[in-house]
Formats: structure tokens, C-alpha cells, sequence
């Protein structure tokens, strides 16, 4: 695995915009980075990357099969008991589940080290699926790139087979994401189009603008009802709407499937370190008040058990911290997880976001950060392989 600088495209920012692409850059400074790019063997990608993301993944699933049916463990996740029925019956039931994204420390020697799974609301799709792959395709036709490289990277196909396997063609698909998030935006704006790929019938909807009936049935801000809804939205913060109970009632059905839930916070990683203690792609991990020091060492991370993009995250020493992102989160607690070093290069330190889509790894995309805590402002590199 190797940092590698390579030319700009000189009119990839047009190209961007033209594509809908329009937060490549934000409050003046560079999300999309295609300064430089990451190169790694066929290798690499195949036995520390892929395998380990099937391999977590299988994990991520044992989790579930045994957290709906332990009331401890669903406290300890801090999901409320109005929404434990309709999870376990959502998993019993076989609901399928759509994407994720492990978010992996890996510096080209194994073994790559999870650090958390993003299962219900991940983004930096459009980017991974389609932007970079276009990126590839580019610098080879211009020749900054030799003809043989390749992109680990099979992202939109399989999304859009699975979305005609989880529905049939013809099928009316809601999509719905927040008001002014335009990262969010953009995502599910990739997925509407993934989605008429796969012969279904796409509806857009905010999630302000969504409304319940009597007979609890949601509809759009057109009136008319939603059968099917991807949502980019947390579980977590669904459940304390006012329409959170109305959700395990309702004939509308839900991507990500309820089940997600268990796997959408970070609570997450201290049960999987239960279950598989010693796994060498996990980091000892506890809640706090828990833990065993002596495997936690004395640097630690500490996160809330819901954040997002790195808020309320911080290192911690013996009795310091050594680093720490603010943010709105920490009220249902936390957890500690083992200090994992972040591969730096230069002054910026690497993430590899591996994706799955159903139960099949997919591809991956890379954030960088000048700190260790990948925040919402990291910057996305694209890769490549080359042997």
C-alpha cells in the first residue's frame, strides 16, 4: 500500500458539478482529493480486505442472531424496549439488508483492525460507486496511469442487483434524507438512480415532509403512501420522534431493515469483543466502567455509544486526553475501545472505508484527515490496484 501523487484532471471540478457531484469541495477547502491516490496489490486487497470484510461481516450477524434474543444486550445497545418485538421480528423474518461500510485501519501489512461499522446510515457512496471509478477510467485513457491498473470497486453493480433482488420490477420505492445536508442529499440521490437501474419506481421525499395517518400509515408530501422506504436516517433518532412507536404498527416497510438497529451504534463493539475475544481483525473493546485495563491498555479511544463523523470522540492517555472532537453526543454513555495507530503519511493520517452490500464485500474508499479522528471534513482519495 503505497501514497502515490499523480496529476489533476484539469476539469474534474466541472466534471463534478455537471454530475450533481457539488460538494466536492466544501467551506472553501477539498473533499474530493485527487492529488494523490493509494496503490495496492491484488493481494492486499484480496486477503486483508475483502476476506476481512466477509469475515466482520459474518461476525456483525452473530451479533444480531443473538442480541434479539437478550434482553441485556439490547439495553446495552440503549435501544428502547417499545422497539425489541419488532427488531428480533424483523430478523427472525429474514429482512433483507441493503449496505455498510467497516471503517478499517490497514497500512498494507495485515491484519487490518476494525474500528467501527457504519450498518444503517453510511455515506461517501456516490463517491466510492461512481466518481472514483471515473477517476480510473480517466487517467488511463489520458495515460497517468497504466493500462493494467484496476479499482477495487464493484460497488454500484451490486447495489443495483440487490435492489432488484430485494424488490420487484415496477416496484415504488421511497427515499428520504434530511433538509440542507447535501453529502446526504447526494447519496440517496445515487441510490434513486441505482435503484431505476434496477426497474424500480423512485419517489423522493425530505424527512420533515414525511406524515402519518390514523390508520398509521406514512405518505409523502404529495399524500400518497409509502409501500417501501430507504431511509438516511438513524434508527436511533427515529425512535425518539413522535412517530417512533407508530414504526413497529405501520405496513411500511423499511431500508434498512429494524435489525440494523443493533448494528448502527458503537455499543456494538464491546459486545462483538464478548463474542469474539482475541479475533485479529477487532480492537479489545468495553463499556465504560467495564473494562479490563490490563487488554485496553493505557491509550485508549473513548466514543459515545451514537455518534457521527467522529463527534464526541476522543484518545485518551492515563489520565489525559490527547485528543478530542466536540460535538452533541455522549447521553447514553459510552464505550472504550483499545488505541489502534492510524497510518500517517505526511500529515495526514489514512481510513479505509470497506463496503458490503447484502452479505457480499463491494469495494472500498479512502478518507484522510490531519488528525486521527476522521472527522466530517476528512478528504476522499480515490485508489487503485496495481501488481
Amino acid at each position: 500500500m503505497k501514497r502515490v501523487l499523480l496529476p489533476e484532471r484539469s476539469n474534474w471540478k466541472q466534471q463534478a458539478e455537471a454530475l450533481g457531484f457539488n460538494f466536492h469541495s466544501m467551506y472553501g477547502k477539498p473533499y474530493w482529493d485527487e492529488s494523490r491516490a493509494y496503490q495496492f496489490t491484488l493481494k492486499q486487497i484480496e486477503d486483508d480486505i475483502e476476506d476481512v470484510t466477509a469475515e466482520l461481516y459474518s461476525c456483525c450477524l452473530e451479533l444480531v442472531d443473538r442480541a434479539v434474543s437478550s434482553e441485556l444486550m439490547m439495553e446495552a445497545l440503549q435501544i428502547p424496549e417499545t422497539y425489541w418485538d419488532w427488531i428480533a421480528q424483523s430478523w427472525k423474518q429474514s429482512e433483507p439488508a441493503l449496505y455498510g461500510r467497516f471503517d478499517l485501519v490497514y497500512d498494507g501489512t495485515g491484519p487490518a483492525k476494525m474500528l467501527e461499522f457504519n450498518a444503517d446510515t453510511p455515506t461517501s457512496l456516490y463517491e466510492t460507486g461512481f466518481f472514483q471509478w471515473l477517476w480510473l477510467e480517466d487517467l488511463i485513457r489520458n495515460k497517468d496511469l497504466p493500462s493494467g491498473v484496476d479499482q477495487y470497486n464493484s460497488l454500484q453493480d451490486k447495489l443495483i442487483n440487490r435492489l432488484s433482488t430485494i424488490l420487484d420490477t415496477g416496484d415504488h420505492l421511497h427515499f428520504t434524507c434530511v433538509k440542507d445536508a447535501d453529502e446526504d442529499r447526494a447519496t440517496v440521490r445515487y441510490l434513486q438512480d441505482c435503484a431505476r437501474q434496477a426497474g424500480l419506481q423512485d419517489h423522493f421525499v425530505y424527512v420533515e415532509d414525511i406524515g402519518v395517518d390514523e390508520k398509521s400509515q406514512f405518505a409523502d408530501h404529495e399524500g400518497y403512501v409509502i409501500e417501501t422506504l430507504f431511509k438516511l436516517y438513524p434508527y436511533e433518532d427515529m425512535f425518539r420522534e413522535a412517530y417512533g412507536p407508530i414504526l413497529p404498527k405501520t405496513n411500511m416497510r423499511l431500508l434498512e431493515s429494524p435489525w440494523k438497529a443493533i448494528l448502527s451504534n458503537k455499543g456494538m463493539l464491546p459486545l462483538l469483543w464478548q463474542m469474539f475475544k482475541g479475533h485479529p481483525n477487532l480492537l479489545p473493546a468495553y463499556f465504560e466502567g467495564e473494562e479490563d485495563k490490563a487488554e485496553l491498555g493505557t491509550k485508549f479511544v473513548s466514543k459515545p455509544i451514537f455518534s457521527r463523523e467522529g463527534a464526541n470522540v476522543s484518545i485518551c492517555g492515563d489520565s489525559s486526553v490527547i485528543e478530542t472532537v466536540h460535538g452533541p453526543y455522549g447521553d447514553e454513555g459510552f464505550i472504550h475501545q483499545a488505541y489502534c495507530p492510524i497510518p500517517q503519511y505526511g500529515d495526514d493520517f489514512t481510513v479505509i472505508g470497506s463496503w458490503v452490500v447484502g452479505d457480499e464485500p463491494a469495494g472500498i474508499g479512502i478518507r484522510e484527515d490531519c488528525s486521527q479522528i476522521t472527522k466530517d471534513l476528512s478528504r476522499f482519495i480515490p485508489h487503485y490496484i496495481l501488481d
